[in-house]
């Protein structure tokens, strides 16, 4: 049963708790965003990069923690935060 909780975030270089953190991080990124391109689809003026540039900042963060967790010797199974 252990092994359910350990074994991605083993793979991607991380504890279970490190891995939790940076998957509650991402969710609250993308709450953030999702709710900014809702106000953005009634009000057009408003948030009209948040979206795209969380997007963009979340894949960099992602490349770059797979980069950082395959130089520890993890290997990379190109899985994300919270797959």
């Amino acid at each position: 049963m252990k092994r359910l909780f350990t074994e991605h975030p083993a793979s991607v270089g991380e504890t279970y708790g490190q891995h939790m953190a940076s998957a509650f991080g991402f969710a609250g990124a993308m709450f953030a965003a999702s709710l900014a391109c809702f106000l953005h689809g009634i009000f057009p003026w408003l948030f009209r990069t948040t979206g795209s540039r969380t997007i963009v900042t979340l894949h960099d963060r992602m490349i770059a923690h797979r980069v950082r967790g395959s130089a520890h010797g993890a290997p990379s199974n190109g899985t994300a935060a919270g797959d």
